[in-house]
């Protein structure tokens, strides 16, 4: 039945569609045009898209201009608050000097540094002053200078130093930014005539402090080298001398910190650990320890240069020695002259170093009486801490005791040499107390928290004081 379908009623109709199509005698002449045009079609396409890559390997080499409508991708590479900023300093209006800067920063530059993919190329109209001004003996600047590397473009903030009233030409380089992360910029030049510079955002408050200082009281101060409010901008000038340590720069607003840190810089004065004075020092540190001679030096060389207190004048006692986590372990006090008292717990061996678990200053007054506690970290490598607790009972203590915040006293328990544990939560605060045969109370001290953060110097942070 589908055959007499297909040939009495389509069959027709097929034959009449077949008459109607015009077929050339010959089809190859058609299909090799339309073969050539398709061709032409692919290489045209071809060489444009080779030429736009050859441009634009060009451009981001530098070779080949990049056009003026074109943006730029920014590249974080100098903090926003200064660029952000309107120019501060005696010389945001000469105008003058500042073309002449301009002309010497695009002539030559320690920021045109080669890349493995081509040069950043400066674009010395846009060189715009941050802040400049003239002070005893120097001409700072620092300016922001936009650099670009093909479609990738950042600012950058360098500093130039030169004599007081100086002209571009004598104006030095003296660095620039690598991070978009702290919201200031710091230059220091040491020696004769030395001094520091820090530029913050406009509306802070800058602090450069000098040597640090212990009280007896249990505090932390600082020489004040510089102070300057609301301005954003502190000099400070710096003795010839090396400095005994780091000056510390704090850039504040309304209160909260926005950066603090080391101005960088040197040379400071170093610990001798073979000088007469280290000797002596340590003589007295060895009595009633039970450590080897290399491992106590070490031990006295760490606390001397965290605390940056030097050996002359300063009074080491070892007040606990045993061991934790299998390795040699000790509770150390330093105290320089008429100062507070920085106990230092550490454990370890020289073979594979030692690790700072407690750094705590205290008042003078009544040291010797007051139990002191650290929380014992792991040794997985994330020392986090684990909920157990170090005590070192002071001489003549009867017994401790450990409160956690809404328990009642807990006793520790003490081996021969002195030393206890207790288990108080990480995220708990806690008080020991030391008890004398009599029942009287010899000394309280609160158990620190876990210092995260040890860039400062004990005393600077509460984790690291018992005094508010």
């Amino acid at each position: 039945m589908t055959e007499d379908f297909a040939g009495s009623t389509l069959g027709p109709t097929l034959r009449q569609a077949a008459h109607g199509v015009d077929v050339p005698d010959d089809p190859w002449p058609m299909f090799a045009r339309r073969e050539r045009r398709h061709q032409r079609t692919r290489l045209i396409r071809t060489a444009v898209a080779a030429a736009v890559g050859v441009a634009l390997v060009g451009i981001q080499a530098n070779v080949v201009p990049l056009p003026g409508w074109a943006p730029g991708i920014a590249v974080a590479a100098a903090p926003t608050a200064l660029l952000d900023a309107p120019p501060r300093g005696a010389l945001a209006g000469d105008h003058a000097w500042l073309d002449a800067l301009r002309k010497r920063i695009s002539a030559e530059s320690p920021v045109r540094t080669d890349t493995p993919v081509g040069r950043w190329r400066i674009d010395s109209d846009r060189i715009r002053l941050v802040y400049g001004s003239d002070q005893p003996g120097h001409r700072v600047a620092l300016v922001a200078v936009p650099l670009r590397l093909g479609l990738l473009s950042k600012e950058t903030l360098v500093w130039y130093a030169g004599p007081a009233g100086g002209s571009a030409d004598e104006m030095r380089y003296g660095g620039h930014s690598e991070s978009a992360d702290d919201p200031v910029m710091t230059l220091m030049q040491a020696g004769p005539g030395g001094f520091a510079v820090v530029v913050g955002p406009a509306d802070s408050s800058v602090l450069i402090t000098g040597e640090p200082r212990y009280t007896a009281r249990g505090t932390l101060e600082y020489e004040n080298l510089a102070t300057a409010d609301d301005t954003g901008v502190g000099i400070a000038a710096l003795p010839a001398t090396p400095l005994p340590s780091e000056p510390v720069v704090r850039v504040s607003r309304g209160g909260r910190v926005l950066y603090q840190g080391g101005l960088g810089g040197g040379p400071y004065a170093a610990i001798d650990p073979t000088g007469p004075e280290m000797d002596a020092l340590l003589a007295t540190a060895r009595r009633g320890a039970s450590l080897d001679d290399a491992s106590l030096r070490t031990l006295v060389e760490t606390a001397l240069q965290d605390s940056r207190l030097p050996a002359a004048g300063t009074t080491v006692r070892v007040r606990w020695s045993g061991s934790a986590h299998g390795q040699a372990a000790a509770l150390l006090t330093v105290q320089p002259e008429g100062g507070g008292v920085i106990a230092y717990a550490m454990h370890g061996d020289e073979r594979t170093g030692w690790w700072t678990d407690l750094r705590l200053l205290l008042p003078a007054e009544g040291v010797d009486s007051r139990p002191v506690g650290w929380r014992v970290r792991g040794d997985d490598g994330t020392r986090t801490a684990t909920g157990q607790v170090r005590v070192i009972a002071p001489p003549g203590a009867a017994r401790v005791t450990v409160t956690v915040r809404g328990a009642p006293p807990a006793p520790v328990t003490f081996d021969a040499s002195s030393a206890g544990s207790a288990s108080v939560p990480p995220d708990q605060p806690a008080t020991l107390t030391a008890y004398a045969p009599d029942g009287s109370v010899l000394g309280v001290t609160p158990l620190p928290p876990v210092e995260a953060d040890m860039s400062g110097l004990p005393g600077d942070s509460p984790a690291t004081r018992v005094t508010p």
